[in-house]
């Protein structure tokens, strides 16, 4: 199947509202956070690529939940890069993956939309804290996010990852 290869120059406004961990060589279940304003792809993720390559952090796929996102394109072209997105039934849903060369990956912590403004903040705030090992869902249960998921039966310990932590 063909899709479109939607080009995007994403406007610095709005500002992209997102946190990352300080790169310390410590890993976490997240390497930041991230609050976008809706559940469309194609508006949100450029403004994200936008800002993490300006760090210096460049994003050639974006791995996501397909069912917490609207349907969309498979690709996106930002600022002239190209960008893959692919979406899983298997992956987490509160978390999207930012990868750029080399493989080297960046989760993010994804706080729903709706969520009212101190609670996501908060949240955003636990997702770059570089003391933290929380989950996930803990860092959404923990700040009141609405519609974060229900606590595990039991401690959950992250595997080893592939890639670097992020840098702010």
């Amino acid at each position: 199947m063909n899709h479109s290869d939607p080009t995007t120059h994403p406007s610095p406004e709005p500002e992209c509202r997102w946190a990352l961990t300080p790169r310390t060589g410590a890993e976490g279940w997240v390497d930041g956070g991230w609050w976008p304003r809706s559940t469309d792809p194609g508006t949100e993720f450029p403004p994200l690529i936008a800002a993490m390559t300006a760090l210096g952090l460049p994003v050639l796929r974006v791995s996501f939940h397909l069912g917490a996102w609207d349907a969309g394109a498979r690709r996106l072209t930002v600022h002239d890069t190209v960008v893959e997105l692919e979406g899983f039934r298997s992956a987490q849903p509160h978390i999207v993956t930012m990868i750029g060369p080399h493989r080297r990956r960046t989760r993010l912590l994804v706080i729903p939309p709706a969520t009212p403004g101190g609670a996501a903040r908060a949240a955003l705030r636990a997702a770059a804290d570089i003391d933290t090992d929380t989950t996930a869902d803990d860092i959404l249960r923990w700040n009141n996010v609405p519609g974060a998921p229900a606590a595990s039966r039991g401690p959950r310990r992250r595997a080893g990852s592939t890639g670097d932590s992020a840098a702010s």
